[in-house]
């Protein structure tokens, strides 16, 4: 039995459809755990045993991991509450019913960074970090997916993108760093949630083919959208201003404005891609498949100034 957590979100709903594809002939059953089952997809609904309810509820964990053999493992973020509330208040009872149950093996989503001099003061990766150490903890055979920042976070810059030919983020326009699909996070927890051979305690990244800076990102998608795009840099203070300005908690924007400085200053980089387990997808492919339709697609699109 593999429990899926958060089904319907970018990452859990790309890994359900893989599993439920690929899941039968192997003999696994799947169990899904979800506030809302009416947003499960119609097509899976009926290959899927259903526990309704929060992965982070006591209640909830003791009966979706009952008799379950995996579980993929991933923390919504939640903007209302402290990074440590948010990601090691949120995974405690889990951890415990990872061991109650015997469950043998965890797949979580995580973040690069550990051993890095940037890791300790990284606001929300510190605090992935952390919860890792937490599941490790319980005695499961466990894999952190080691994710750099996602391709997908383009897309909510897609009206931008369209109307003015412009994104924003807080980093160096030239400072390189990996960046990741999240078809790619995945395809790689598929993996290892059905070929459960692996044992102990390991970080797996999860990376596209090549490191690229913000200025290489505006000209590959100046390339593939064939319009105009360029960076703009935003200032910490300005992120700061404009998470406040959303009514999120003050210790959740700081762990956010954290994660960012830290990555300017080199969090992301260094990485090993020999160890990497799944596919990297290019940017370029990326932008030609998903963000190119998003732009192209949306009501009145114009061409950028």
């Amino acid at each position: 039995m593999i429990v899926i957590t958060a089904p319907t979100g970018n990452i859990g709903g790309r890994l359900l459809s893989l599993l439920v594809e690929a899941a039968p002939a192997r003999g696994e059953e799947l169990r899904v755990v979800v506030r809302d089952p009416a947003r499960l997809p119609e097509a899976v609904r009926g290959q899927v045993e259903v526990v309704t309810g929060s992965h982070g509820d006591a209640a909830t964990v003791e009966r979706a991991f009952d008799g379950a053999d995996a579980v993929f493992w991933l923390v919504p973020p939640d903007g209302s509450v402290t990074p440590d509330e948010g990601f090691s208040g949120f995974t405690r009872p889990a951890a415990k019913a990872f061991a109650t149950h015997g469950v043998g093996h965890v797949v979580g989503v995580s973040a690069l960074g550990r051993g890095t001099p940037q890791a300790a003061h990284a606001g929300l990766v510190t605090a992935s970090l952390a919860v890792d150490d937490l599941i490790a903890g319980s005695g499961v055979a466990y894999r952190a997916l080691a994710n750099p920042s996602f391709y997908e976070n383009l897309l909510e810059e897609a009206d931008s993108i369209r109307e003015h030919g412009v994104f924003t983020d807080t980093v160096a326009a030239d400072r390189p760093a990996p960046l990741v699909a999240v078809a790619d996070i995945a395809a790689t927890a598929a993996g290892l949630l059905l070929d459960r051979s692996w044992t102990g305690v390991g970080s797996v990244p999860v990376l596209g083919p090549q490191d690229l800076s913000p200025d290489d990102l505006a000209r590959i998608m100046t390339e593939e959208l064939g319009r105009s795009v360029r960076y703009r840099r935003q200032t910490l203070d300005e992120l700061r201003s404009d998470l406040l300005g959303h009514g999120l908690d003050e210790a959740f924007v700081e762990g956010v404005v954290d994660m960012k400085r830290a990555k300017d200053q080199g969090l992301d980089s260094g990485v090993d891609r020999s160890t990497q387990a799944g596919p990297a997808t290019g940017f370029a492919q990326w932008c030609a498949q998903t963000l190119k339709p998003a732009i192209l697609t949306a009501p009145e699109a114009t061409h950028a100034r």
